[in-house]
């Protein structure tokens, strides 16, 4: 009886709702937070990162405006990010990020409470009790069913790839705090890794090595903007050099160095080394069927970190398998999100599990 009266609640719930809320697809990322809005595409891309007032509690400003803070606030002030190598670190403050998202994506209507459909992506391989915080988050921010789907997953169907038929296709998603390497076929994980090393473990290379070789100590964003400028995996024809700017250890002064192309490889190597032995180690344990379908169709790249300027070169090498970058890495993720939203019925199968039961518990 009681199911029944779940049932019926659902049923009318999901139509009083349907009717005015707007479905969303997230990848709710280390480093930024997309979000697709079905029928319009992506909608949202900022930075996961919010501006808290420690005194008061009170929250400043999230994602943009709460970037700009980072490295340049008073001491009551924080800017943190609430998610940590992939995973929820802070429900509160995911919740309120999650929140605030979903009611920028309503501004404007005709939504007094927004109440969505919402897809979530995540790392692959993350425990129980982290899905539960993330759909906990999602459902207390506003959503009246949440889903989650493996990011690996979704950036290869945001690359259009056929996850469900009997055919393998490996993904590699560099990201920010998650690198996550899996082996598809049938709708489902075969063979998956997941590694507490990327983009961010990439910038703390740079500013180890800048600590190191040159006495110098950087932020956060001058790693990153090293990373980004002038990083690169393998030796590349063009040789590029940048202009770094920190505080000198030893006079506590200012100080300025150049750095070349080859010190930025030299510092990101031991992280894109790791990388890469865990993506054979993948290849070793794939099926030899699989292993044949994915030599013809070559390992795809996606996430931020699959940009760093000869990564594609140096995973074939390694792997003597091809590899291609898919067309707009960073949003591969929501795009697939956004993908499944547009068909969840004919694409349920792929979602990590269907949390529609546990959002009314």
């Amino acid at each position: 009886m009681l199911k029944k009266f779940k049932d019926l609640l659902r049923r009318v719930s999901g139509n009083l709702f349907g009717g005015f809320s707007k479905d969303i697809g997230i990848d709710l990322g280390t480093a930024n937070t997309l979000v697709y809005v079905k029928g319009r595409g992506i909608v949202i891309n900022e930075p996961s990162v919010v501006a808290i007032n420690k005194k008061t509690g009170q929250v400043l400003a999230i994602g943009r405006e709460a970037k700009k803070m980072v490295g340049k606030t008073p001491g009551h002030i924080v800017a943190i990010r609430p998610l940590v190598d992939g995973v929820v670190s802070d429900f509160e403050i995911t919740q309120q990020m999650l929140k605030y998202f979903i009611d920028k994506v309503h501004q404007g209507g005709f939504t007094l409470f927004p109440r969505p459909r919402v897809i979530v992506g995540i790392p692959s391989d993350v425990t129980e009790v982290e899905k539960r915080a993330v759909i906990d988050a999602t459902i207390n921010a506003g959503a009246r069913e949440a889903y989650l789907i493996d990011e690996p997953m979704a950036a290869a169907i945001g690359a259009r790839l056929p996850v469900q038929e009997a055919s393998g296709n490996m993904v590699v998603d560099i990201g920010g705090g998650t690198t996550d390497i899996a082996v598809i076929s049938l709708g489902g994980i075969v063979v998956s890794r997941n590694l507490r090393i990327a983009g961010d473990e990439m910038n703390e290379d740079i500013v180890r090595y800048c600590r190191d070789e040159f006495n110098l100590l950087i932020g956060e964003k001058t790693a990153e903007d090293v990373k980004i400028s002038i990083g690169s995996a393998c030796v590349q024809k063009e040789k590029k050099q940048m202009q770094v700017r920190g505080r000198d250890l030893v006079t506590g002064l200012p100080k300025e160095v150049t750095i070349s192309d080859d010190q930025a490889r030299e510092a990101l190597s031991r992280s894109i080394r790791i990388i890469i032995n865990n993506i054979k180690t993948s290849v070793e344990e794939t099926p030899p069927e699989l292993l044949s379908d994915i030599m013809q169709k070559g390992i795809i790249l996606a996430g931020g970190g699959g940009l760093i300027r000869g990564i594609d070169r140096l995973i074939a090498n390694h792997t003597e398998i091809p590899v291609r970058m898919m067309e707009d890495p960073l949003t591969a993720v929501v795009r697939g999100t956004g993908i499944v939203l547009e068909d969840i019925d004919a694409l349920r199968d792929v979602l990590v599990e269907n949390q529609h039961e546990k959002s009314f518990d």
